[in-house]
């Protein structure tokens, strides 16, 4: 049986932005974003990620479509060419029709509205093109301006997860969002 033919990269646009395939290329932009605390402070992200990490992480994002178990996105500004962040569907759960998405946007960007047109853009992407019923988002308690965007998105708080999950040397609770296709 031949195998069926490779998905198409869904490269999207906004006003201001492009988000476009990772490619190693990216790793140290993407690294040199991480290196700062403010990008990670809320994030599972390593602190003072090195060389290899950023090799490491943009060889996963660059697998995440292709293998289908995922898709990421580098967020380039239009006017300047810049990679400024970046943005994924960090899992698909193709039997429910749901995936998770998360991202990290440069500080020099922050408070312009960029990260809600990459999340608004990820997130039509991901109810037309990925057919997803349900949209997730975690934040950590505290991460008040990323809570925002997605309730500009069209994210509702669901409701917290107490210690979810163990980071930077302690538990996390996890402030979860969820979306539907269809709700506005």
């Amino acid at each position: 049986m031949p195998k069926p033919p490779a998905r198409s990269f869904p490269l999207l646009t906004s006003k201001r932005l492009t988000l476009r395939a990772p490619t190693m290329a990216d790793a140290e932009p993407f690294r040199a974003i991480l290196s700062i605390p403010e990008v990670t402070r809320f994030s599972n992200w390593p602190e003072a990620p090195t060389k290899a990490h950023g090799e490491r992480f943009m060889r996963w994002m660059g697998k995440l479509h292709a293998s289908g178990a995922g898709c990421a996105w580098m967020i380039q500004h239009r006017r300047s060419g810049d990679v400024i962040g970046a943005i994924r569907f960090n899992r698909f759960e193709k039997k429910w029709r749901n995936g998770e998405i998360g991202y990290e946007l440069h500080p020099n960007h922050w408070g312009q509205g960029l990260m809600t047109e990459a999340v608004g853009a990820v997130v039509a992407c991901g109810h037309e093109h990925f057919r997803l019923n349900r949209i997730e988002a975690w934040t950590l308690p505290g991460n008040g301006a990323s809570d925002r965007v997605l309730e500009k998105c069209g994210f509702r708080f669901e409701g917290v997860l107490r210690q979810r999950a163990w980071f930077k040397g302690s538990f996390h609770d996890f402030r979860m969002f969820g979306r539907l296709a269809g709700e506005p």
